[in-house]
């Protein structure tokens, strides 16, 4: 059984996202003659006809408060019943900031599969999300039955460890981890290469063949079918891959020649070439090359480095978030990051909560104020914010917002001057 959504309001036809393999294994039924105990009658229970109306609205993608206010009923209760249910889907329907709230507590202590099926979301989408709220898991929870299930079920069916990591709102290394620890295997791995496969690949290899080329020539002789990523994976094993057992020709070295004279990008040489950078290198330094190539950084696919750009990063890395920094020198974080790594730099920047900040915090919790109006007053993120009132043992909870937002002044006018404050 697999249960697939589609995303709506798309022009164009995509391929429908998988969000659950299997449904969870059932509970354990008493066997036929054992007496059950009585249950006595709610007034909230959920009727056939709610049910329906509730599972033709989370069908066609509505909003969790408008299936509420068509059942009558709570969001909450809404979302405890689509969890009893085990719905799931992939939408396209923008996150709440009542959503948010949850999400900031609950990530990283409870399994993202009850996190997903609590909001009717996909676990992707909880992933995705987390990950945007800048939230880790400095310890992966426990996995569940549910998870459990939809690995065996991806195994057995062939699915891809990625996409069953993404059904599932795990990594690829977890995915492969936990498979190995129920004993699971892929039936897209590999079977061993027989000797006389081995022997009559590696000549191949070493010939001079692309992978693509031994691929079809070990099939054609009857061998079995093998992919181009097991094909690439023993010449790694063993050594020999293009470039090192593959000489280099008149040709090549002609073009390499006018590589470096034209100024060329070599990334792109290296991809025509069918050869790996350090491969290109090193036949540059053999002709001579090495150093002559008119961009310093001839490899590095985005703009080049200059002097005044390292004189700026070394000014201002560790004063400024790194987004303002990013979009001031017209690079991404990653790049900033490495550039600065390789000139041992240190980062260092954190933004102290200053003594009005920490009163707000104090006050805003006794008052009743909800962690994202705080964290609209204060201009942090809510994410940042949670984990400071959570070490300092303050839990906001569910709480309404206001309207208008209050502000750090209006926060700091509730408050007595005899309180204690929670940083001190």
């Amino acid at each position: 059984m697999t249960r697939i959504a589609a995303f709506p309001n798309d022009a164009e036809a995509h391929a429908p996202v998988i969000v659950e393999l299997v449904a969870c294994p059932a509970p354990v039924i008493p066997a036929e003659g054992t007496a059950l105990a009585e249950v006595p009658f709610s007034q909230h229970a959920w009727l056939p006809g709610e049910i329906d109306t509730l599972r033709h609205l989370f069908a066609g993608d509505a909003t969790i408060p408008d299936i509420a206010a068509a059942t009558r009923r709570s969001i909450w209760a809404v979302r405890e019943r689509l969890a009893v249910l085990g719905l799931r889907r992939a939408s396209s329907r923008p996150w709440g900031e009542m959503e948010d709230d949850e999400l900031v507590r609950r990530y990283g202590q409870d399994a993202t599969a009850d996190i997903a099926s609590d909001f009717g979301r996909s676990c992707g989408a909880v992933y995705a999300r987390a990950g945007s709220l800048g939230l880790t898991e400095s310890h992966p929870p426990p996995w569940t039955p549910w998870e459990d299930a939809q690995l065996r079920t991806g195994y057995l069916a062939g699915v891809a460890l990625v996409a069953i990591g993404e059904i599932i709102g795990r990594s690829t290394g977890a995915v492969s981890a936990r498979a190995g620890a129920l004993g699971c295997k892929h039936p897209a791995r590999s079977a061993p290469w027989p000797s006389d496969e081995l022997a009559h690949a590696v000549t191949l290899i070493v010939a001079g063949h692309r992978y693509e080329a031994v691929r079809g020539m070990l099939t054609a002789e009857g061998y079995a079918e093998r992919s181009l990523s097991a094909i690439k994976q023993l010449a790694g094993r063993l050594g020999i891959g293009r470039g090192w057992g593959r000489n280099w020709t008149r040709e090549e070295d002609d073009l390499l020649r006018e590589a470096y004279r034209d100024a060329a990008s070599l990334p792109a040489v290296a991809a025509r070439l069918g050869r790996p950078p350090g491969s290109v290198r090193w036949r540059a330094g053999h002709l001579g090359l090495r150093g002559t190539h008119a961009k310093a950084d001839g490899f590095r696919a985005g703009p080049v480095w200059t002097k005044t750009d390292i004189a700026t990063l070394r000014a201002l890395y560790g004063t400024m978030p790194m987004d303002a920094l990013a979009h001031r020198m017209g690079r991404t974080r990653a790049a900033l990051f490495t550039r600065a790594n390789l000139l041992g730099l240190v980062h260092g920047y954190h933004r102290a909560f200053t003594p009005d900040e920490r009163a707000a915090v104090r006050i805003a919790h006794a008052n009743g104020i909800a962690l994202a109006d705080l964290a609209t007053a204060l201009g942090r993120k809510a994410a940042t914010l949670s984990k400071y009132t959570g070490s300092h043992g303050l839990s906001f909870g569910r709480r309404e917002r206001l309207v208008p937002p209050p502000t750090l002044a209006t926060i700091l006018a509730l408050g007595a001057s005899g309180d204690q404050d929670p940083g001190s």
